[in-house]
């Protein structure tokens, strides 16, 4: 099906990092709080065409974006990527929109979403469009709370997302 759609209108809201490691997990936390508000349960993994089984938006937690995600891609119109940072971009909380771009890292096991984006364009024919969250992190030790300053900026990113999801 390259350059089609299978599913017209989907959307997928995709939180990832270590929720393991404190405001690293702020894109889990800020998933999970959206589905609290929607009344579902976010979902670890999908494949295929089993996204048409999930209701939109479709909700995921992962610890990483790997590859086989842009399977995953051909099945949404757009795509929002929740995720923490370390004070890397001037804005606390940074939204904005993303394009397809194959990014080379020195780490094998690190995908950045213009890089998935890019990959499921070159595989499908079409990219969903595409939004970052990006919520400034301060702690990044072990546990699963996250630091007061994060944890106000999360409740900012869910506000936000919820807007440009429309729920």
């Amino acid at each position: 099906m390259t350059g089609e759609t299978l599913f017209s209108g989907r959307l997928l809201i995709v939180g990832f990092g270590n929720p393991d490691r404190q405001d690293d997990g702020v894109g889990w936390q800020v998933v999970q709080r959206l589905a609290e508000r929607l009344g579902r349960t976010a979902i670890e993994t999908i494949d295929g065409d089993a996204c048409a089984a999930e209701p939109s938006p479709v909700l995921m937690c992962t610890l990483q974006l790997v590859p086989e995600m842009a399977e995953t891609l051909r099945c949404f119109e757009r795509v929002c990527f929740v995720d923490a940072h370390t004070g890397a971009y001037a804005d606390d909380l940074r939204f904005e929109s993303l394009q397809p771009d194959f990014q080379t890292s020195p780490f094998t096991h690190h995908l950045t979403p213009e890089s998935l984006l890019h990959l499921a364009l070159s595989l499908h024919g079409r990219a969903p469009e595409a939004v970052v969250c990006s919520v400034r992190g301060y702690e990044f030790g072990f546990g699963h709370t996250l630091s007061e300053p994060t944890a106000a900026l999360a409740e900012q990113a869910v506000a936000r997302i919820a807007t440009w999801a429309g729920v």
